[in-house]
């Protein structure tokens, strides 16, 4: 990938201490979650990942979303050198009415879901004067964007803070107009609680004493996703009321590159701002995490991982919805409603046909009284809507690799049955194999070219940046002599 996105969204970390203690990483609790009050929120690569997650999963986020220096839904149309031009230095070059007809399209394949969710959307956007990474046109694109969606009545646009590329706050960080490491400033503007007030509404005083140490909970990522870009463990914070069963409310932050516990260890889960807002209103707040294979510790927004990267079934897009379902799918006790039981037994005689390189066909035999079923893959549900047939074709995997599957009947009220057991079964073709080394090592091994000092990738023609000894990218072949920057599943 481009070096400059290294450099401009999020340059390298410099050593620091991390803030909080340690903890034994625990699974995801099923919590008693008012699913109609899910939002997102995030910063710059996080910005663009909560844009994704708002638009392709509309009718789980369909409460609102916060964007902080991020752009318009599938901006980088899987090209980095979009993604490091127009969707950050060159907004002229943003055709939002593209992206747009992209949307709808998608929208109408299955692909992502209805846009018509986002008619009851809030949407609070920011971006800072002196936003040097992802400057202030990107915005106005997104802005743009959403007013095809979204009422503009729903919308704040703040635009007028004289501030670098960060997540501001009114009492941690570095000074406004820094940009570096944390990337977390002190604007003296508390931008969480802005954004929750206007996803939310009027809100409780945020809690302005130390918050409780057992609120901060690390879990198994891997639970969810395993590689992909991602850490084997997430974060998040729950108030004491919604792990005691009371009804709350959930959202979910995205840090930015070079942003996570690898990098800056637990302070933009513990200095952002959210947890004291959260903590005196009844929100959980999930804090998924990239891992040191990520690009630059990015989120996947211009198809590093994934060329589905932006739709439901993008790997790291699926991840996250898998936590905020398994977030939202009971009680932890507190005498609150359990939910509801199993009522349908599992579905028998499960099986896998039709293997190829990127697919795989799941079977099963009806259950009686069952109006549709999911197919979990490796524990995500992989179906976008309720099917009606008792088979599945399952799409967008990776060759030479072994994939788990299981199914549930529905019920006609939508509750979900006992799951099958599982089966496993493996991809056709070779394995994806990715080689990590300088850009000039790569030119001297086959895998890339330079032009005018600057390294091409075979076959994809990413950009990888100056062709020289200093510059390390990771490059992934998915075909005879085809390289494209990112990580291995």
């Amino acid at each position: 990938m481009k070096h400059q996105l290294y450099k401009l969204c999020c340059a390298a970390a410099i050593a620091a201490l991390g803030t909080g203690v340690s903890h034994a990483a625990v699974d995801l609790p099923a919590l008693n979650i008012d699913k109609s009050q899910t939002t997102v929120s995030g910063l710059s690569s996080g910005g663009f990942m909560a844009v994704q997650l708002h638009v392709a999963y509309s009718a789980t986020f369909k409460k609102g979303a916060g964007i902080v220096a991020g752009g318009p839904f599938y901006c980088a149309e899987g090209s980095v050198m979009n993604a490091t031009g127009r969707c950050m230095a060159s907004p002229a070059g943003i055709s939002t009415s593209t992206l747009v007809n992209t949307t709808n399209s998608w929208a109408s394949q299955g692909l992502i879901d209805p846009v018509a969710n986002l008619q009851e959307s809030r949407v609070y956007l920011f971006s800072g004067t002196l936003d040097s990474t992802v400057k202030q046109g990107v915005m106005n694109a997104l802005q743009t964007y959403y007013q095809s969606f979204v009422p503009a009545a729903n919308t704040i646009y703040k635009n007028n803070i004289a501030a670098e590329h960060a997540m501001i706050t009114d009492d941690f960080g570095s000074s406004c107009a820094t940009n570096g490491t944390p990337y977390i400033n002190n604007c003296n503007v508390d931008l969480a609680g802005n954004i929750l007030t206007h996803l939310y509404g009027t809100l409780n005083a945020r809690n302005t004493a130390a918050l409780a140490e057992a609120n901060f909970v690390e879990f198994n990522q891997n639970k969810f996703i395993t590689n992909h870009g991602m850490a084997t463990t997430g974060w998040a914070y729950i108030p004491q009321a919604c792990k005691a069963g009371s009804s709350c409310r959930l959202h979910v932050v995205m840090h930015g590159c070079k942003q996570n516990i690898n990098d800056i260890q637990q302070r933009y889960v513990r200095n952002t701002g959210y947890n004291r807002w959260a903590d005196s209103n009844n929100i959980v707040v999930l804090y998924p995490q990239t891992s040191t294979l990520a690009t630059n510790s990015c989120w996947d927004w211009w198809g590093y991982d994934s060329a589905n990267y932006a739709k439901k079934s993008g790997p790291q897009m699926a991840a996250i919805k898998a936590m905020v379902d398994q977030l939202s799918s009971g009680s932890s006790g507190g005498g609150s409603t359990p939910p509801p039981a199993n009522t349908l037994p599992a579905p028998s005689n499960v099986s896998t046909t039709n293997a190829s390189d990127s697919s795989m066909t799941i079977n099963w035999s009806a259950v009686s009284s069952a109006s549709g079923y999911n197919v979990y893959r490796n524990g995500n549900k992989a179906n976008a809507a309720a099917l009606s047939n008792t088979n599945f074709t399952d799409t967008a995997l990776s060759p030479a690799t072994q994939y788990s599957w299981s199914v549930r009947a529905i019920d006609s009220t939508g509750n979900e049955g006992a799951a099958s057991a599982a089966v496993s079964a493996s991809t056709t073709g070779a394995a994806v194999s990715c080689v990590t080394a300088t850009n000039y090592a790569h030119t001297t091994a086959g895998r890339a070219s330079q032009t005018a000092g600057t390294t091409y990738a075979n076959g994809s023609n990413q950009n990888m940046g100056l062709w020289n000894t200093f510059v390390t990218t990771t490059l992934k072949m998915t075909g005879p002599n085809y390289y494209v920057i990112g990580t291995c599943p």
